[in-house]
């Protein structure tokens, strides 16, 4: 293509046991927002790092401005202008944004750091991608959004003309997210091809040019957003059609399982509602309304000031994750890296360490239960694993999701709460998780789901909690479920005097 500024040819990426990238041929066009689409385990994330040199192809190619190289170095495709937004920020916290933007390359008089035209320069950066931020500003002091609007100008300080996007949208708001987009459209309008992978495929049709989709390793199509919807994507994604979106399937209510009356602690101020057996309960809200808080208070994370938790009717004592264990109740994080896996441990050690005390005897662990009760656990959630020895940190974001749910199963929680149970995971893991959950439901738990996706939170909940400012200030049912009510409630602050 003449105007291809950089293209794969052929490349195959094989580990021991996995094909991860199989032959895979695609061009990107200068000046064009591409998005990269496919489910957990695709190939995307090693076409990333084949394109930013983490790691060397088995064979094949990548051509850049039409010179072909059999590998980069990370170091050198910084230099030829590839840069990366990872969804882990590579920021220093107690350095300005100035500071970050130019470390390692600070401008210098002398034998010292010009303060002054580093500042002037970043300033300037921000002027010409039109970002109202302070130079001077530490990052830590930022929010999400400008954090990773300070590693695009990082890219773009160093004359980045590819710029790889990695679900940039995960942790914004729905007005973070409008400024991301003016931002991308601003990258575009100077010349930057930028590489765009996302989970949220609405966003795909409104801020890319085209659209590459990804199976099993192996390169599927490209086409021009314009030229196809979402449910011809999707069914290009998974090889199948996924039919009804969400398997949400009414189940009769029974016993209050869980009630939480006057929750307060730092962030969350008097919530107070009842979950039944069979019911997946939503919690609704904008960013920052209290809803991981209220969650993390129920599991004994957070300390309550005030407030009581009852199970089953009676009065409970939670005052760390073990006593709610102790109670049947599992949380499922929203950030599994970090909160809710052990990423460097096995599979089966994953699954296994919410139960180790019932297949023990005097301390000693009984290894053939355990694997036992782990496979078991692998076969009914279909966890796609090599053997259970394999490391999670090395499993998709979808199975690395199941693994978690996976330990909860094997305590046989009664009580689980899912936060943002689907973030980060492809349509065909998601529709997976949903099945669990209704699953979960007709067998009796009570399911509390946080999710910030409004689609998701009116598609598989039985009644919605909204939440604003640390409080409840709204309860829908079903019947009643719309954006607008739902949106209305979201936004519902607390009257001031003036």
């Amino acid at each position: 293509m003449d105007d291809a500024i950089l293209e794969l040819r052929d490349v195959t990426k094989i580990y021991p046991g996995v094909r991860a990238m199989d032959r895979v041929s695609l061009s990107f066009r200068r000046g064009e927002v591409h998005a990269i689409v496919g489910e957990n385990g695709a190939g995307k994330s090693t076409l990333i790092k084949t394109l930013t040199g983490a790691i060397q192809p088995s064979s094949g190619a990548v051509v850049l401005d039409g010179v072909e190289h059999a590998h980069f170095t990370p170091g050198e495709a910084m230099r030829l202008g590839v840069g990366v937004i990872y969804q882990e920020f590579n920021l220093i916290p107690f350095l300005s944004v100035a500071q970050n933007i130019f470390y390692g390359r600070e401008p210098m008089k002398g034998l010292f750091i010009n303060a002054p035209e580093m500042n002037k320069r970043t300033g300037e950066l921000c002027r010409r991608m039109d970002i109202d931020l302070n130079p001077r500003a530490r990052v830590k002091d930022l929010g999400v959004a400008h954090q990773q609007i300070v590693e695009i100008l990082k890219a773009v300080s160093q004359n980045a003309r590819i710029l790889i996007m990695d679900e940039p949208t995960a942790p914004l708001t729905h007005g973070e997210i409008e400024s991301l987009f003016r931002i991308v459209r601003n990258l575009k309008e100077s010349g930057v091809t930028v590489i765009y992978i996302s989970h949220r495929l609405e966003e795909i049709f409104e801020i890319c040019d085209r659209v590459t989709v990804m199976r099993d390793g192996q390169y599927v199509s490209t086409q021009n957003t314009a030229d196809t919807d979402m449910p011809a994507l999707i069914a290009a994604m998974v090889g199948r059609e996924l039919g009804a979106d969400y398997p949400k399937t009414p189940v009769a209510p029974g016993e209050v399982v869980l009630s939480v009356r006057g929750l307060t602690t730092d962030v969350v101020n008097g919530v107070s509602f009842d979950l039944r057996r069979g019911e997946i309960l939503g919690l609704g809200g904008l960013v920052g309304a209290g809803r991981t808080e209220t969650a993390r208070a129920i599991f004994g994370a957070d300390q309550l000031k005030s407030g009581e938790v009852l199970v089953r009717g009676s009065r409970v004592a939670i005052a760390t994750p073990r006593d709610a264990i102790a109670r049947g109740i599992g949380l499922i994080t929203e950030d599994r890296k970090s909160q809710g896996l052990v990423l460097g441990m096995r599979v089966d050690e994953n699954i296994s360490y919410t139960v180790l005390d019932r297949h023990s005897t005097f301390g000693f662990l009984h290894p053939a239960e355990l694997v036992r009760v782990c496979g078991e656990l692998v076969e009914e959630l279909r966890i796609k694993i090599t053997s259970l020895g394999q490391k999670v940190n090395t499993l998709s974001g979808g199975n690395q999701q199941k693994v978690a749910l996976a330990k909860w199963l094997a305590r046989d929680c009664d009580i689980i709460i899912f936060d943002e149970p689907t973030r980060g995971i492809d349509v065909g893991a998601k529709r997976e998780i949903y099945q669990l959950m209704q699953k979960l439901a007709e067998a009796g738990k009570g399911l509390i789901m946080i999710s910030s996706e409004m689609p998701e939170l009116i598609g598989m909940s039985d009644r919605i909690i909204v939440m604003c400012e640390g409080r409840v200030t709204g309860e829908l049912t079903r019947n009643d479920f719309t954006q607008d009510r739902i949106l209305t409630y979201a936004s519902m602050r607390k009257q001031r005097s003036a």
